[in-house]
């Protein structure tokens, strides 16, 4: 597998696109291509299989449409064909980044017939649009084989496949589905995969699928975040954290929010005491309806929503621009979630800031940080803010003057330990 850290070109035009694409490319804001854009586009277009190992953002989706959308495009009788042929399939772990992706090839090439194809929503309308066939679709695994068993579409004139965010995909349980797929698919195509980080299921994957790939981005594929988003840990007890919470959006001005939690019950529940107190927020869960959840969406990118307060599942693929700030009010339950949470701020390079609450008085809740610490390879400074101390002593933590104003944390010695110890007696 070779690997590449190809120097940042000036723009689109040096990357061999059609000026057709690069004039739309410019109408969608994208003025210059970002490193995983620049490495991607030229190996994609000779035809390479790639892995792409890059933290999450706005611009992996360009990386592969551009390319596969201009080589749909040199051949002219593509667009009249009838009926047309499925020549590209991209594989999502949710709908709404399936939904992004197709809103997106869709402005690029609305010449080409993308469809995209979910669950969780009637399959009557998928199966309509798959009438006289596509030339792309975009999809979820499971909804993708309920529509080649209803035979609404064919997959023998498939070239390439993309598999997006291949490590979101292993992780919500889709490995049987992709292997289904695979076996549908013919065995000469080109195959891209994108993940931002790189476990070991990736991995097998990656050898099973891909050909003498390109690979591209972070060299060791270690979980880390990007850069740009600076973490902060505050250490506080697990009743004051929505307290917290709205302390810090006001006294800090922040304009937006998202904040994580581990439950649909948690999202509503914080969101409502977020109202309680005056501030505009609302639930993201995967319970909602899809057109309630596109509602919540819009009055979010809008501004017209302060807060969003969403599940892991509910929040894959949002693409908020100029969001400042992610909080964990619940823990990620792995290092993959926590860098694909925090991944949602300090995009295009811009300034980040995610904040982890690790709760006090719940065992376990350190340790496992420490552990999210270890994965992505990175110390996060315990903090603590002044009037929301945790009320019982901290383990392996203790307050430090901090000059912003708080309290920070440092590992405490041998005997801060053992007076620790002492006290509880």
């Amino acid at each position: 597998m070779s690997t590449t850290s190809a120097p940042f070109p000036i723009g689109f035009a040096s990357l061999g696109l059609a000026p057709e694409l690069l004039r739309r490319a410019a109408a969608a804001g994208w003025a210059a291509p970002t490193a995983i854009q620049a490495a991607a586009i030229p190996a994609i277009l000779q035809g390479r299989d790639l892995l792409g190992l890059a933290p999450p953002g706005p611009g992996k989706p360009a990386a592969f449409l551009l390319p596969l959308l201009q080589s749909l495009l040199a051949d002219p009788t593509t667009a009249e064909q009838r009926p047309r042929r499925l020549r590209t399939l991209i594989l999502a772990p949710t709908r709404e980044l399936a939904l992004q992706i197709g809103a997106a090839a869709h402005a690029l090439a609305p010449q080409l017939k993308a469809v995209v194809a979910v669950g969780g929503v009637s399959i009557n309308p998928q199966m309509m649009a798959l009438r006289g066939g596509a030339h792309l679709v975009v999809a979820t695994p499971g909804r993708l084989l309920d529509l080649q068993a209803r035979n609404a579409l064919t997959l023998s004139d498939l070239g390439t496949l993309v598999l997006d965010e291949a490590d979101r995909l292993l992780d919500l349980g889709f490995a049987d589905e992709i292997g289904r797929v695979l076996t549908l698919l013919p065995a000469q195509r080109q195959t891209l995969m994108f993940s931002a980080t790189f476990p070991d299921a990736v991995a097998t994957l990656a050898g099973s699928v891909l050909r003498e790939p390109l690979r591209i981005g972070t060299e060791d594929g270690s979980q880390a975040a990007a850069p740009s988003v600076e973490q902060r840990a505050v250490v506080v007890d697990s009743a004051r954290r929505t307290a917290l919470l709205r302390h810090l959006i006001t006294s800090q001005g922040w304009e937006r929010t998202l904040v994580f939690v581990a439950t649909q019950y948690a999202s509503e529940h914080v969101a409502d005491k977020l109202r309680q107190a005056g501030l505009p927020a609302a639930a993201l869960h995967g319970q909602l309806s899809a057109g309630r959840r596109r509602e919540v969406l819009a009055d979010f990118q809008g501004r017209a929503l302060a807060v969003l307060v969403a599940t892991d599942l509910a929040a894959r693929g949002i693409d908020v621009p100029e969001l400042a700030v992610v909080v964990n009010h619940d823990l990620a339950r792995s290092a993959v979630d926590h860098i694909h949470r925090i991944g949602r701020t300090g995009r295009a390079a811009a300034h980040g800031l995610a904040i982890s609450f690790i709760c006090a008085d719940a065992p376990g809740s350190e340790a496992h940080f420490r552990l999210i610490e270890k994965r992505q390879q990175q110390r996060v400074a315990r903090e603590q803010v002044a009037g929301f101390e945790p009320s019982a002593p901290v383990a392996a933590v203790a307050p430090v003057a901090d000059p912003k104003g708080g309290v920070k944390g440092r590992r405490l010695s041998k005997k801060d330990k053992l007076r620790a110890a002492a006290a509880k007696r």
